[in-house]
């Protein structure tokens, strides 16, 4: 832990792509991965970056950290994964990326550390689980929402912005103290049949599944299919990343109580 930052609980973040980490010198590049970083440190958090390039370096930090961030991705995750074929609808698979996050979720779940799962790690968790996707959902379901840029005509540089609705009892309705709330949208594929322990938690007006969390134990695992990261200035984006980095800290007081 960095002397400027003593009292942060640790959360790891892999590389978006191996592409990126690759070109991670370029600032254009660094800025995508640094959206999470910011979020995660302005909600008290110490982020720390995981190579997808090098995983036995990945590998040994785990034990290191309190929590994890699974970020989203341009890529898709391996249609295989989930027993189907590529159709022509799915985007290349990044598999260091895949077994980078499958290597988090193996070590989250058997240690208890939280995870937020992001747009792409959201889905991965899912497959993780057992889960299906929708490998793209305008030629899949028909729907008329626009779930990212070229849905919109003409397209615009800013994210599609929809309503989500919250499920009654869930950790998201209790962090956007509403029913309902605005969010950005930047996907094309989305949880089809749902992995083991999960719920769904929140859903689009057209049915597409927004958010889930992990009902196997009392661990902290949300995943959005949104991108709360880069909603600048948004209160529950804030309070989310918050509500993490407190199951963060909470987590590590515990591993410090058993040892």
């Amino acid at each position: 832990m960095s002397p400027e930052t003593p009292n942060r609980p640790r959360v790891g973040v892999p590389w978006r792509t191996s592409e990126e980490e690759a070109g991670a010198g370029q600032p254009e590049v660094r800025a995508k991965i640094r959206n999470y970083e910011d979020a995660v440190f302005k909600a008290g958090g110490e982020p720390v970056l995981l190579s997808l390039a090098h995983p036995e370096e990945s590998q040994r930090l785990l034990p290191t950290l309190d929590a994890f961030v699974l970020p989203g991705s341009p890529a898709d995750v391996e249609p295989a994964e989930y027993g189907a074929k590529n159709r022509g609808l799915s985007a290349p698979a990044d598999l260091p990326r895949e077994a980078t996050d499958r290597a988090v979720l193996d070590h989250a779940f058997a240690e208890k550390k939280p995870v937020l799962a992001i747009c792409y790690g959201c889905q991965l968790l899912n497959v993780y689980l057992g889960g299906t996707l929708i490998q793209d959902l305008r030629t899949e379901t028909g729907t008329t929402i626009a779930h990212r840029k070229k849905d919109l005509v003409p397209e615009t540089k800013e994210d599609p912005i929809h309503g989500t609705t919250f499920e009654s009892g869930s950790r998201l309705k209790e962090i956007a103290g509403e029913n309902q709330a605005q969010i950005n949208s930047s996907h094309h594929q989305a949880i089809e049949k749902l992995g083991k322990n999960l719920q769904v938690t929140a859903h689009t007006s057209d049915g597409t599944i927004e958010g889930v969390e992990w009902t196997g134990d009392s661990n902290w695992v949300v995943g959005v299919q949104w991108h709360p990261e880069r909603m600048f200035g948004d209160a529950f984006s804030a309070r989310l990343f918050q509500e993490f980095v407190s199951a963060a800290r909470a987590a590590r007081g515990a591993v410090t109580q058993k040892s």
